[in-house]
């Protein structure tokens, strides 16, 4: 299988216009030969052997092509009920320029698909694009970066702050079905800046089998903010690998939001490096499961200086025969003391064939530090539930509502009343209602 990957890259290198061909033809060249050498990972590799990849590893996937039959309406039910938000929509990973909305955006600011990028501004892609997701990290951001050709970019000046969030909707659809689609995004927030970014992966076609791998660079200078929600609602018996990797400077601020709900098998590693002191990251995600899902998430901060914070917060709901694969890691740098760094991990188990793999780590090397850590695996609590019941609530509407309320817990961080109250829905929705 990756002898006939790598045939397809060979088949797909050198699209690029002979202006980028200079520094992004030896970058794609280098991650082909990368993912050459290793292929995919195998239940052997430590950071793998909870992920099931055989049915990708194993899979023959086309590229994936676009669909002009999506309309604006088939999009209603993924923009928040905000359309007038700046958009960029992409097709089974192809840009979409007549669905998407730039909107009047201030001076300074850049959203654009990357493929126009590439031809408008090749010197900010040289500066960013590959520069902080390391092929060596992962065979899928080897792959991905192999075969780079879409994605969004989004650059925010310094010092603009952005009144309106930028979103980044993937969408599949019927066609997709035994394709493959690698987008590549950019996003540069520039020192003092401000902004809310928005990355959805959603299906017009649940019944579908593809596969998206997806990497997600975020660059955040000193002193900038930046609130990232991504939304995972792929198809329930696709594929879904990504990759979010993010570099923090001086001052900055960096909080985040992943919901995980669809795809039969998804991964998504978020690794945030803190480069210089003062830093704040603030992580949180939601995982929620039925049937035969496997929703696997990997964390990584880089406590790489002193006097910065990190707070992390994931949980998981899991019913069927679903399984929750959670593994968490802080890494303290001797020369990074005072950090404070919390993470936790809690997962609540709907069925008794649900299954969750959790492992939270520190590695601290420094000694003047604040650090704690935690996981939890459990059912609902009966004392909650006999208290729901007595107030004349329903077994099955208390189960659902105690659900909710664990869910809350971390939805409510979404700072975006649209985004929020939409998240919102649709745990509801998956729950059953109330």
């Amino acid at each position: 299988m990756t002898k006939g990957f790598v045939q397809e890259l060979e088949a797909t290198t050198g699209s690029a216009t002979s202006e980028a061909r200079e520094w992004l033809e030896p970058t794609r060249r280098a991650a082909m030969e990368q993912f050459a050498r290793t292929g995919f990972p195998s239940p052997r590799d430590e950071e793998w052997r909870f992920t099931p990849i055989a049915p990708i590893a194993q899979g023959t996937w086309r590229p994936a092509a676009a669909d002009a039959t999506v309309s604006q309406r088939d999009l209603a039910p993924f923009v928040f009920g905000h359309a007038d938000w700046t958009t960029l929509v992409f097709v089974n990973g192809v840009y979409s320029d007549s669905l998407s909305a730039a909107g009047r955006l201030p001076a300074g600011v850049r959203v654009a698909g990357l493929a126009q990028t590439i031809l408008a501004d090749g010197a900010l892609l040289e500066r960013h694009l590959t520069r902080h997701a390391p092929i060596e990290g992962s065979p899928f951001t080897a792959l991905n970066t192999a075969m780079l050709r879409e994605g969004g970019v989004v650059q925010v000046g310094a010092g603009v702050d952005l009144a309106g969030p930028i979103h980044l909707l993937f969408v599949s659809t019927g066609a997709a079905a035994g394709t493959v689609a690698h987008p590549r995004n950019l996003i540069v927030i520039e020192r003092g800046a401000r902004a809310s970014i928005v990355e959805s992966y959603v299906t017009l076609a649940p019944g579908e089998s593809y596969w998206t791998n997806a990497v997600t660079e975020v660059a955040v200078a000193a002193g900038a903010w930046v609130e990232h929600t991504r939304i995972q609602r792929e198809s329930e018996r696709a594929y879904h690998v990504g990759l979010t990797h993010v570099d923090q400077q001086r001052d900055s601020h960096y909080r985040s939001f992943s919901l995980a709900m669809g795809a039969a098998m998804s991964r998504h590693n978020l690794h945030v490096r803190l480069n210089d002191e003062n830093i704040e990251t603030l992580m949180y995600g939601l995982y929620v499961t039925r049937g035969d899902q496997v929703a696997d998430t990997h964390t990584a901060i880089y406590h790489d200086q002193p006097n910065c914070r990190s707070w992390e917060v994931y949980k998981g709901i899991l019913d069927g025969r679903s399984r929750g694969v959670f593994n968490g890691k802080v890494l303290v740098k001797p020369e990074a003391q005072k950090t404070d760094a919390k993470q936790t991990n809690r997962n609540l188990l709907l069925s008794d064939l649900a299954r969750v793999d959790t492992k939270p780590q520190l590695d601290i090397f420094a000694d003047d530090v604040k650090c704690t850590h935690g996981a939890t695996v459990g059912r609902l609590d009966d004392n909650a539930r006999f208290y729901a019941r007595s107030r004349g609530l329903p077994a099955a509407a208390a189960d659902r509502l105690l659900t909710y309320a664990f869910a809350a817990e971390v939805v409510d961080e979404v700072a975006l009343l649209p985004v929020r109250q939409e998240l919102d829905r649709l745990v509801l929705e998956r729950l059953g209602g109330l």
